[in-house]
């Protein structure tokens, strides 16, 4: 099976462009890879490179086929304004924004399997007066998903949130019997249907140190995450916990797990980074589309230098792959249930 992906380089100042740039130089005969960017932007930066990429427009009406050495397709898309590597530039935030939507609209509408996408600057796109706090909200505002749920995952371990970017005094606030019971939901179903796990098996981080200490660092634990996982339980999920989570990611419990959900972003993301950062992907739950990401931010001081390191993306690559095909293979015994 040949899986199409449509790849957004992300901050186009950044290491993004040079990325996949490397990427043309590095045939891989599984996918076919379509970059959503600006075609004068993806030359200049090959140039710099030293580099020579061959730029063969998408067409989705073609039969697949895989990219040959040294050629990239793409969906153009033009920038704002001529870009600078390493220098942000606000007014190419709207470009940034739009291969976002046009990535995302192509797996809409079936022309890829899956969306890949690499780092953006969220700091100069709110500098440009636009709301926007990551790749993950402004995805489940696009597809129209009621909720999304942010998931790393390297070799061996997996890490999902029940809440993402918020500073830490509103975590408490924010994990509510219905925010806890939506997130395992689609943890679950995701795990199932685009992971090929029929029955996952879910650690759950407590909120507090100790996992609360029986009420005496806290009672989140016993007012709402202990009865969410019971209620959870009983429908035949999988789940322990609340755990504390300086004991829960360690061989002793993850030795059986499919995932751990973490509380809020710094209370599993370290741990993960720890173990496979540059060879870890970020992936969007609870979308109707697969969507997979970088673990890294855009080094724009390493932009143009042909320094940045392309693991993380070829990872992001080959857990789309994987997940694309999982997908493909768990519909037939969804089929089958419905029948």
């Amino acid at each position: 099976m040949l899986t199409r992906l449509a790849i957004t380089p992300g901050e186009p100042a950044g290491i993004g462009p040079d990325l996949c740039v490397e990427l043309a130089q590095q045939s891989r005969a599984d996918t076919q890879l379509i970059i959503v960017a600006d075609s004068a932007l993806m030359q200049q930066r090959a140039a710099a490179l030293g580099q020579s990429i061959s730029l063969t427009e998408f067409d989705p009406a073609t039969a697949p086929r895989s990219n040959q050495p040294g050629e990239l397709f793409i969906s153009p898309i033009t920038a704002s304004e001529p870009v600078l590597a390493g220098k942000l530039n606000p007014a190419n935030s709207m470009y940034v924004l739009a291969t976002l939507a046009q990535a995302a609209n192509m797996a809409l509408r079936n022309e890829v399997d899956a969306m890949v996408t690499a780092p953006v600057n969220k700091g100069v796109i709110n500098d440009a007066g636009i709301a926007f706090t990551g790749h993950t909200e402004f995805l489940a505002e696009h597809c129209h998903a009621k909720l999304t749920v942010m998931m790393l995952a390297t070799e061996g371990l997996r890490v999902a949130l029940a809440t993402t970017h918020l500073p830490l005094k509103d975590v408490a606030d924010a994990i509510t019997d219905d925010s806890l019971t939506e997130v395992l939901t689609i943890l679950h179903a995701d795990l199932q249907s685009k992971f090929g796990i029929t029955k996952p098996n879910i650690l759950v981080c407590g909120l507090n140190p100790h996992a609360g200490e029986a009420g005496h660092i806290g009672r989140e634990e016993i007012e709402v995450l202990e009865p969410v996982l019971e209620k959870m339980r009983a429908k035949g999920m999988n789940l322990k916990g609340p755990l504390p989570a300086d004991t829960l990611f360690t061989d002793k419990y993850l030795r059986d797990a499919d995932a751990v959900l973490a509380m809020y972003h710094d209370q599993g993301l370290p741990v993960l980074k720890f173990k496979g950062f540059g060879n870890a992907a970020n992936i969007t739950l609870g979308l109707p589309i697969i969507r997979t990401s970088v673990d890294h931010g855009t080094a724009l001081e390493l932009s143009g230098t042909g320094k940045a390191d392309i693991s993380s993306l070829h990872t992001a690559i080959t857990t789309a792959t994987e997940m694309v095909r999982a997908q493909v293979r768990s519909q037939p015994r969804a089929n089958a249930k419905a029948n």
